[in-house]
């Protein structure tokens, strides 16, 4: 079975190397590639190394190398066609057959992408004769010199009907091939004269590339003021412009190298990127960001920056990025955005203020949790519990949305954690409005760690009935560090809840001082506590109370697994063991069953 080139070529752009031979092997990244034994010879130090950016995996000890269908081949023992259909299966692509039609439709994307190589080349020619002038001028007069010309391949679409129609004919290109790649226009049926014409005039040239450099299209801009500034190619077999990216065909080599890459709005401002040094700059074909485009950026970098116009239609294009990405959301996966003053765009800013302005906006980018925080609270937290409930509800009507569990549980847990640290500083008696968040601060000496054992076991004193849902795991707890008195109440508590059903608040802490606890409990229940927990007050709500320990008792379990998910990964890259891999894995799987929780 045959598979033509543009075929594998999406292929291999919509597959993963690294999750592909990460089901076999267990990968470690290690800065701009993956590391793990090799699953062709025995060996107990890793020498198999996987290059995403390269596209190709290789072994110094055995000398294994290849490709991701070598891979599949050779550890599934299949033909290369059965490995084309395993993978394209994966990727949710049709598998050509090799029929007559399919062949017949290779040979039309051939010629259709040579109508629009040649009419690129004719667009380029006609930018430096006497007709293109004022479009080579307007050129020069915003700084595109020579090489830039070259590199775009910049052109220009002379005001004739008929003119880019007479040029190819000449080259013996048929009128319907014209027609659908979209150089010509054919009027409609119900139109006396149905012949074709020009689709570009008057008009400034951009080619669309594909990844390997092949014209495909074309963005026009009218050098006149015109409602329909610019003009681009409609779809067509060979273009798809949602799943196609501007400039990404010269972004590729920059942007694997440093392992970032700039989605802008418009051609001219990836042109002066590029120009100012930003090399990994690309930009949508004046369409909202797809799915695709997502799949795509994430191929070539974990984090792509989001860098659209100041103006209000570039915010709510930013917003829509935000809400389209939240469902493909991943762990090593994000997006920012950067802010670009109002009114400016990338192609301005750096003709304004320079290169360094752009890029002091780009490493200033917000990352995406931070962009749904300021969309529904701009930065600000409401100062009552209605207010706060409400936008923690509009937050997680967001989260929800994330299917990866861990990156969903990351994002549930900052939202709750700002919210709460904001409900603490709204003191008892405020009047309504906004409090502006600030750091977390603990209101007294007490060490961070003690505070939230503090008030876990606070929660419990004040709510009795919390027992079952709690006591397992309070009592698991180590309170070695937080003293000797706080683990002896912790102790006393957990008794005479276990043997005495059904006291409450007033009851349990009557027992407590008669059992001689009053001292380690007018600690515990003192205002400084209390300030740091609102929910534990025993005047408050039983779910209210359970939602505040359940949520402590998280943010206390995170920060330890975190601990020790540090120090097991330095021990496995300073001793790569099995037993080493096998203790990170369980510490990795703890930290997502939180998370899911």
């Amino acid at each position: 079975m045959a598979f033509t080139p543009q075929f594998l070529d999406e292929l291999r752009g919509r597959s993963s190397l690294s999750d592909v031979i990460g089901k076999r092997v267990r990968l470690i990244k290690k800065g701009r590639e993956w590391h793990g034994l090799c699953p062709f010879h025995k060996e107990k130090t890793p020498s198999f190394t996987v290059n995403e950016d390269k596209a190709f995996y290789h072994c110094f000890g055995c000398g294994a190398h290849g490709s991701i269908f070598d891979f599949v081949m050779n550890t599934e023992g299949l033909s290369f066609p059965e490995t084309v259909e395993r993978l394209a299966l994966d990727a949710g692509m049709p598998v050509p057959r090799d029929t007559p039609e399919e062949r017949q439709r290779a040979a039309q994307y051939q010629g259709l992408q040579d109508v629009t190589e040649a009419a690129c080349q004719w667009f380029q020619r006609a930018l430096h004769m006497p007709e293109g002038k004022a479009c080579l001028d307007y050129l020069r007069g915003r700084g595109i010199t020579d090489e830039i010309l070259a590199k775009f391949r910049l052109g220009f679409a002379p005001d004739t009907r008929n003119a880019l129609k007479t040029a190819l004919a000449n080259k013996d290109i048929p009128e319907d091939l014209m027609v659908e790649t979209g150089m010509l226009i054919r009027p409609p049926e119900d139109r006396a004269d149905r012949t074709p014409y020009d689709r570009f005039r008057g008009r400034l040239m951009f080619p669309i590339m594909d990844r390997r450099g092949r014209v495909i299209a074309f963005g026009g801009r009218t050098l006149i003021d015109d409602k329909a500034k610019y003009l681009n190619s409609p779809e067509t077999p060979i273009f798809h412009k949602g799943q196609v990216l501007y400039g990404l065909d010269q972004a590729l080599a920059s942007a694997r190298k440093s392992g970032h890459l700039i989605l802008a709005e418009g051609y001219m401002d990836v042109i002066a990127l590029q120009m100012a040094g930003f090399d990994e700059a690309v930009a949508p074909l004046g369409t909202a960001l797809t799915e695709q485009h997502l799949a795509m950026m994430w191929r070539v970098a974990p984090e792509p920056v989001l860098c659209f116009d100041g103006d209000e239609a570039g915010q709510r294009a930013a917003l829509r990025a935000a809400e389209r990405a939240l469902p493909l959301l991943k762990s090593g996966y994000g997006l920012r955005f950067a802010e670009l003053p109002k009114d400016e765009d990338p192609d301005t800013l750096i003709a304004k203020q320079g290169k360094a302005a752009m890029r002091e906006i780009l490493d200033q980018a917000l990352p995406l949790s931070e962009v749904l925080w300021r969309m529904e609270c701009g930065g600000a937290v409401p100062a009552t519990p209605e207010g706060r409930a409400a936008l923690q509800h509009r937050l997680g009507e967001h989260t929800k949305r994330i299917e990866d569990p861990t990156m969903r549980g990351h994002f549930t847990t900052t939202f709750k954690e700002r919210i709460w640290q904001a409900g603490r500083a709204a003191r008892p008696g405020q009047s309504g409005g906004m409090d502006i968040l600030q750091p977390h601060q603990v209101s007294s000496q007490s060490s961070p760690q003690r505070r939230q054992l503090e008030i876990l076991l606070v929660t419990l004193i004040s709510y009795p009935q919390l027992y079952d849902d709690v006591s397992e795991r309070l009592g698991a707890l180590d309170f070695t560090k937080a003293g000797q008195r706080l683990d002896n109440l912790r102790q006393e508590v957990l008794k005479t809840l276990a043997g005495q059903s059904g006291l409450d608040f007033n009851g349990l802490t009557d027992h407590l001082r008669v059992s001689e606890f009053s001292v380690e409990l007018d600690t515990v229940m003192g205002e400084d506590v209390l300030i740091d927990a609102s929910f534990a007050r025993p005047d408050g709500e039983l779910s209210n109370a359970l939602n505040g320990w359940d949520h402590t008792y998280q943010l206390m379990s995170e920060k330890t697994l975190d601990l020790e998910i540090k120090a097991a990964q330095a021990q496995l890259a300073e001793n790569y063991t099995e037993e080493n891999w096998n203790r990170l894995q369980v510490l990795k799987t703890q930290n997502r069953v939180i998370d899911a929780e």
